[in-house]
């Protein structure tokens, strides 16, 4: 299959309408029909039930569709991935969520900066999960990743951590006084619900808790007495003074993992992963 056929069949089937994936596509609409057909032969199989009214995927349709995006995104990651190579000037792009693994991620940094040979780490902060997507589409060299909120599936990685959580309380409730809880503890906090965080999807998870999108707009609901949550013990290190850590003891502990695309050669990423696992 061509790249040029998979663009086409994923505007049909996004669109269900070749009138709107045409004019999408920027071509004329004979030439995107029989594209579908000669694809529909070459496979043997029937990829869209077509009427004289409406467009709809088979079961067949559906596979391609999700196989066609990752190709097309992975073409689009090797050329990045190209380009980036090529530029005059070596460096590595490395992402993390921003607030997550500050303290380790500093000394990751320092102790890669002392190596022979080391280039420009030009660090990248972003949103819940979208570490795992740039590193995915290219866009970065190396990523910051959390089990069981990220997966690590297609990379190569190694563990630079592993922590207990603690519940993140406004100062002064009547919680913050005792010297450790439990999930059961804070899961149903009628005053204090438990925040919503993003899909990988952008759309948000159904409950009364707030729909937030960062620490910083956490810690301002957290201080209101909106909300509680639960975070890796390193979210102590700079905390505000309006808020309190309670160990956490039967909550899943939280693994940070440095990540990289699994047939990486790049010396400088190397480099960098030998340092990490140093620390």
């Amino acid at each position: 299959m061509e790249t040029r056929e998979l663009r086409y069949f994923v505007a049909v089937a996004e669109e269900l309408h070749f009138g709107r994936a045409a004019q999408r596509l920027g071509i004329a609409q004979p030439p995107l029909s029989r594209a579908i057909r000669q694809l529909e032969r070459r496979l043997d199989v029937a990829l869209l039930e077509r009427t004289s009214r409406t467009v709809a995927l088979t079961e067949a349709g559906n596979v391609l569709l999700r196989e066609a995006r990752a190709a097309l995104e992975a073409v689009e990651a090797a050329a990045r991935r190209t380009q980036r190579a090529a530029a005059p000037e070596p460096g590595i792009v490395l992402v993390t969520k921003a607030g997550a693994s500050g303290e380790l991620l500093a000394k990751l940094l320092d102790a890669y900066a002392a190596e022979p040979g080391a280039v420009p780490v030009d660090v990248q902060l972003c949103g819940i999960g979208e570490q795992e997507g740039l590193l995915r589409a290219g866009r970065a060299d190396v990523a910051l990743l959390h089990l069981p909120y990220d997966s690590p599936v297609g990379f190569d990685t190694e563990v630079l951590a592993v922590e207990s959580q603690v519940a993140i309380l406004p100062a002064g409730h009547p919680l913050t006084t005792r010297p450790s809880l439990r999930m059961a503890d804070i899961t149903d906090l009628p005053d204090l619900p438990l925040p919503r965080w993003p899909e990988s999807d952008g759309s948000y998870p159904s409950g009364r808790g707030p729909q937030v999108t960062g620490n910083s707009q956490l810690y301002q609901l957290i201080a209101l007495g909106r909300a509680c949550a639960v975070l890796p013990d390193s979210a102590r290190t700079h905390l505000r003074r309006d808020l309190v850590a309670v160990p956490l003891l039967d909550a899943p502990t939280v693994t940070t993992l440095i990540a990289w695309p699994a047939h990486s050669c790049s010396r400088a990423v190397a480099d960098l992963v030998r340092a990490a696992t140093r620390l």
